[in-house]
């Protein structure tokens, strides 16, 4: 019975790896749920759709409050690598952070409670753009979540880093403050023969990625963690051609709110100095913004006894992380978890190559199916 379970799971998640959608695109993979859902025993089940995201609802038999369980729903633009035979059907879109996994969990643990209904009521919230622009704020504000709002809320996050069967997580700052970061120079362009006569934002662009690594070393405290990280630098149309423009696009990570704002006010001081210097026009954008995620104290204690409990789990304590979850939206209003899920890849979130061990899938849904029951 545990074989053919696993091997549910795992077709399940092939189903989904193989049509992974950006944020608010994700109409194949909410058809995908809602049909799932949909054949579900429906005595005291109801759910509804919110954009391209699904909200489950399952009555419980004496509530007296409402356990919530989010999985993310989107894929990343990045070309799958992995040579598997379920890779992805959709050109230059991959599930390579591992919402695969948490939406086959989570549909698992809808059709479990859906026949053995539980005690309190649950909530099982799948949500769209957690990759960007951003879905949990404007699902938190919708009138579809408000009304099945839950009490507490719990999500989990594959750790490639960590074996099949591992549960880890801690109090308090789990995931940093993290913002994306995008700048446009704009200047006089000319020929590459009369540099003199104009003013090259390949070099502007490049001065100020190299200014832009002392943030971190000189302006952010050393007993505090941030990250300024460009990832992606464009520039001009030819090579005898000096650029009118040129593009950086990269993301700040910071474990407080304080250091979050100071690096921001110091990148904005130095494109003001830029703009001066080499006379050009800086535009700063930045993106979207996720806040920490912070998990209550006394629910991660209570998760981590019942782990330490579960035999078919191993638990571990980790440390914080500079990864970015919008999770972290439903922990400012909602009490709540976020953990790590071992799986046991050699290739890390956001790789093109990234294999995650679906062993631990039946892990997760048989420790959550318990968990869920001891709240």
């Amino acid at each position: 019975m545990e074989q053919e379970f696993q091997e549910r799971l795992a077709a399940r998640r092939r189903a989904l790896h193989q049509i992974p959608e950006a944020g608010f695109k994700e109409t194949k993979t909410q058809a995908y749920i809602l049909e799932t859902v949909a054949a579900c025993p429906q005595d005291f089940l109801h759910y509804k759709t919110w954009k391209t995201g699904a909200l489950i609802f399952i009555e419980g038999s004496n509530p007296a409050k409402t356990v919530g369980y989010r999985a993310d729903m989107d894929g990343l633009p990045i070309s799958e690598e992995t040579g598997l035979p379920f890779s992805s059907h959709h050109e230059g879109m991959m599930h390579a952070c591992g919402h695969d996994f948490h939406m086959t969990i989570g549909l698992a643990l809808v059709e479990y409670f859906s026949v053995h209904q539980p005690l309190h009521n649950l909530l099982f919230v799948f949500q769209p753009a957690e990759e960007g622009p951003g879905g949990a704020e404007p699902l938190l504000a919708s009138d579809e979540f408000r009304a099945w709002k839950p009490d507490e809320m719990y999500a989990l996050h594959i750790a490639p880093e960590l074996p099949v069967g591992t549960i880890a997580t801690k109090p308090g700052i789990l995931f940093a403050n993290t913002s994306e970061l995008f700048i446009d120079f704009k200047g006089k362009g000319g020929h590459a023969a009369y540099p003199h006569t104009a003013e090259d934002m390949v070099v502007t662009a490049s001065h100020f990625v190299t200014q832009l690594q002392t943030i971190v070393a000189r302006n952010v405290s050393p007993l505090d963690s941030a990250v300024v990280t460009i990832g992606k630098i464009e520039g001009g149309t030819k090579q005898n051609i000096i650029a009118e423009q040129a593009r950086i696009e990269g993301t700040i990570r910071s474990l407080s709110i304080d250091s979050m704002n100071r690096i921001k006010a110091r990148i904005e001081g130095m494109a003001r100095g830029t703009e001066e210097s080499f006379k050009c026009k800086v535009s700063i954008d930045y993106g979207a913004n996720y806040c920490q995620v912070y998990n209550n104290e006394d629910l991660t204690e209570a998760f981590i006894q019942f782990a330490d409990s579960f035999e078919g789990a191993a638990f571990r304590l980790c440390d914080k992380a500079m990864t970015g979850e919008d999770f972290g939206y439903f922990l400012e209003e909602i009490p709540g978890v976020m953990f790590w899920l071992g799986v046991d890849s050699d290739y890390g979130l956001h790789s093109s190559k990234l294999d995650p061990d679906e062993n631990a899938l039946s892990v997760a849904v048989n420790y959550l199916t318990e968990f869920i029951k001891s709240r």
